[in-house]
């Protein structure tokens, strides 16, 4: 007798899928440094990029929250048990992930490391093939018509 899965079965952590983007253009980076933005700029790339990272980083501890709130989990591979579709639900079904490419390009703009660009390409592919699409699915599966009229409503990114 087989038992079904009660998660979306995601590849890996998407965190670390991020943080694998960011590691290849990071060493590519070390070996053969490309810089993009001009010197006298590179107050505003750093006060910038973290901008952009703080933000990213305050929309995760807010979904963080909302999903504590509503006693389900954040982790793709544990089960979900309730549908969060409002506050920052209500303008993206991915707030977590569109947070980690933030903080992702924020980190391009405070190293001005133009190598860590190309695998956030790749990065994005497999997270949308192997994660937002398995969760998707495991979503309609588990919460039916709710979720379908969630995605009817909210965009998948922005």
């Amino acid at each position: 007798m087989e038992t079904k899965r009660d998660n979306p079965g995601v590849i890996a952590p998407p965190p670390l899928i991020f943080l694998s983007g960011l590691a290849v253009g990071g060493i590519v980076q070390w070996f053969f440094p490309v810089r993009l933005l001009p010197s006298a700029y590179s107050m505003f790339s750093i006060l910038f990029g973290g901008f952009l990272a703080a933000v990213g980083l305050g929309m995760i501890f807010n979904v963080r929250s909302r999903m504590a709130g509503a006693n389900t989990n954040i982790e793709p591979w544990k089960p979900t048990t309730a549908l969060v579709v409002d506050g920052i639900y209500g303008l993206t079904r991915n707030p977590v992930y569109v947070a980690l490419v933030l903080i992702y390009i924020g980190i391009f703009f405070i190293f001005d490391a133009v190598w860590v660009l190309p695998p956030l390409i790749i990065v994005l592919l497999l997270i949308h093939f192997t994660v937002v699409l398995r969760e998707e699915r495991y979503l309609e599966d588990k919460f039916g018509k709710c979720y379908a009229d969630y995605k009817q409503k909210v965009r998948r990114w922005i």
